[in-house]
């Protein structure tokens, strides 16, 4: 079905290890297969070339023998091409034709030159079998990223192409939404797709991948069964670089109390309505501990992100109060004492240079201390780099980077490791740490387990725009969270 014979491919303009170098794959019919390796290592390049980004779209130096269901894709029309092989991305937003999302889902099935009829009956079909109905004959740019995502694999279920490529589909997923993601790849599975997943979580996957490819640095350096990925011991996975399978092997950094106060951060009267009549955000009162690390967690659409941005004024008619120690702020005056990672961070990225970038975010301008940042999460060799050139998880450390240069009071992320490997992650959770010991108080909007164990010190559960559950993070309560990743949730209440 999937055929790469000796396959190498450079980017135009490409850094030495960017592309693939002399890949050899080959991918039967009705196979999963998952892609997986650190950031840079080639899962996204094959993606690519499966489903004719490359050439057609990323221009670079492409050799050796590619076949995709019997047809090199060099020599099919990219919209040829879109009608036997099916792409969900990592940020949806890129693959968006329609302003709402009931459109969205029969865009390509009209591209197709399908009936009435038939576009009624697949996305009536695709609608069930993703539950999706609440997410129907709305405003695509009103959602979450996380509905986002469930409407591209919506946009891709109902055209039901042969073949399937995903390139980090979970990334902004809470922890139920993965699991319908999950189900929705094994139901492709039962309808004999063939399905190349280039992923960072690998825990949904588990009973679903046939193959794991693991590579470095554009090469396949490991292609073995799922069975067999399943039998490598935790320290084998995590020296490779990779995610766990199982959550139960996460482990949970000593949190060092030094330096804490017991002071909070007090947030009260927060209220926000995106459409008349209907609550978005509704919290009376509510503490944040100071000088600590704060997990706001939930499912996809609960006011997180909402939340986020009411704390940084970044709301113009949202309703609430900030009060650290002696300063209070409303509204826009919240802007000086905070600062805010967006989940797309495209929308933040203004300089033309990485070292700029971060230096935009300071006060005062200072090269020295600016590098440094970007030393402590390995940006140093693109500071002169174009941040919009850079990779996703790049882009994602660069914002960061740009936080901690900011010297606020209040740092706000809203899903920091979204799309990145277990090291980067681990840079990234580090820092949030140094930052901490800086003195400055950190809330994060994550649907990422390991970084709340390596991380938080207290975990909030919004849902509905109102937090329903709160705890402190110790060992006893990791059982307590990883409940909340693994099972069915409401309200931050187990289902059973």
């Amino acid at each position: 079905m999937i055929t790469l014979d000796a396959v190498s491919f450079s980017y135009e303009n490409g850094t030495e290890y960017s592309g693939l170098q002399d890949v050899s794959l080959y991918v039967e019919r009705g196979e999963v297969v998952l892609l997986c390796g650190e950031s840079g290592s080639g899962k996204t390049t094959i993606t690519r070339l499966v489903n004719g980004l490359i050439p057609h779209y990323f221009s670079g130096t492409l050799s050796g023998n590619l076949t995709i269901n019997g047809v090199d894709p060099r020599h099919v029309e990219l919209h040829n091409i879109a009608n036997n092989v099916g792409s969900v991305f990592q940020n949806p937003r890129s693959q968006f034709y329609c302003m709402d999302t009931s459109s969205e889902l029969a865009f390509g099935c009209e591209n197709q030159g399908c009936s009435i009829a038939e576009i009624e009956e697949r996305i009536s079909h695709t609608v069930d079998h993703l539950q999706i109905e609440s997410l129907m004959n709305r405003n695509i740019f009103k959602l979450s990223g996380g509905e986002k995502q469930k409407i591209a694999c919506g946009g891709v279920h109902a055209v039901s192409p042969e073949i399937i490529v995903l390139d980090e589909p979970s990334s902004n997923l809470d922890p139920q939404s993965t699991r319908i993601l999950g189900q929705i790849i094994a139901h492709w599975k039962t309808e004999g797709k063939t399905i190349l997943i280039a992923e960072h979580r690998l825990y949904y996957l588990r009973d679903i991948a046939d193959r794991m490819i693991y590579m470095q640095k554009g090469r396949i350096v490991e292609d073995i069964s799922m069975d067999k990925a399943l039998k490598l011991s935790p320290d084998r996975i995590s020296s490779l670089g990779l995610r766990p399978f199982f959550f139960e092997s996460l482990p949970v950094s000593q949190r060092k109390q030094t330096g804490i106060t017991s002071d909070t951060i007090r947030l009260t009267g927060f209220s926000h309505s995106y459409t008349k009549g209907r609550k978005e955000l509704d919290i009376e009162y509510l503490e944040l501990p100071r000088e600590g690390i704060t997990a706001v967690i939930g499912r996809n659409g609960s006011g997180k992100t909402t939340f986020a941005k009411g704390c940084c004024g970044l709301h113009r008619k949202f309703s609430g109060r900030v009060q650290s120690g002696e300063r209070c702020c409303r509204n826009t005056r919240c802007m000086k004492m905070t600062y805010m990672v967006m989940q797309d961070v495209n929308h933040q990225l203004f300089a033309q240079s990485v070292i700029d970038e971060v230096m935009l975010s300071m006060n005062e301008p200072d090269e020295r201390k600016a590098l440094d940042i970007l030393e402590s999460l390995d940006l140093h060799s693109l500071k002169d780099r174009h941040p919009l050139s850079l990779s996703g998880g790049e882009k994602q450390r660069v914002a960061i980077a740009g936080a901690i240069a900011s010297d606020r009071d209040i740092l706000l992320f809203d899903e920091p490791t979204s799309g990145l490997d277990l090291r980067h992650m681990i840079q990234v959770a580090e820092s949030l740490r140094h930052v901490q010991k800086m003195g400055r108080t950190v809330v994060i909007i994550t649907h990422d387990l390991e970084l709340i164990l390596r991380t938080c010190d207290h975990v909030l559960y919004l849902s509905k725009g109102r937090i329903t559950r709160s705890f402190h993070m110790s060992d006893s309560t990791k059982t307590d969270l990883i409940e909340l990743f693994s099972h069915e949730v409401e309200d931050g209440v187990l289902l059973v």
